[in-house]
């Protein structure tokens, strides 16, 4: 028998709270793929869907929110020679949330983009309830599709 992958065998040996932990990391700057840990655990028969669905999306959310509250805190450091953005950077970007605000966060999920969009919302101090509000929308909708597209999958696999 072969031996699982380290994304199988992690989600075999924490269960959901290991589904969580993954989705939660790949919110963040870690580079994790949320939809393979989706994708694996609803193939694992892992919990039901809907326990795997609020598990990946609270986990996801999470690690957003871990982003937004280092944006809000390093922005402190914004003077600094070795602050990533420039002033102008986070003018441009204050002016793309001033316009865009929630638009823009539901967008948080696309990978390598996200994770900067929740950073720069806590920078930026976008209200959190909004940016919750949106955030939560946004990767809910990623996940839906994500657990629905497995499902249609699962059984041509199954049948090979």
């Amino acid at each position: 028998m072969p031996e699982p992958s380290l994304l199988a065998g992690w989600l075999q040996d924490f269960g959901l709270a290991g589904l969580f932990l993954w989705s939660l990391l790949a919110a963040t700057l870690v580079p994790l793929s949320s939809e393979a840990a989706l994708a694996a655990a609803r193939g694992l028969d892992l919990a039901p869907v809907t326990m795997l669905f609020l598990a990946a999306t609270a986990g996801n959310v999470g690690g957003a929110l871990i982003n937004w509250f280092l944006g809000a805190y390093c922005l402190r450091f914004k003077h600094r020679r070795w602050f990533p953005v420039s002033d102008v950077q986070l003018q441009k970007a204050g002016a793309r949330f001033g316009r865009w605000g929630a638009a823009v966060l539901l967008f948080s999920w696309i990978p390598v983009v996200g994770d900067p969009l929740t950073f720069a919302a806590g920078a930026l101090r976008y209200p959190l309830a909004r940016f919750l509000i949106a955030v939560t929308l946004g990767k809910a909708a990623r996940y839906a599709v994500v657990l629905w597209l497995t499902g249609a999958a699962l059984p041509v696999f199954a049948a090979v």
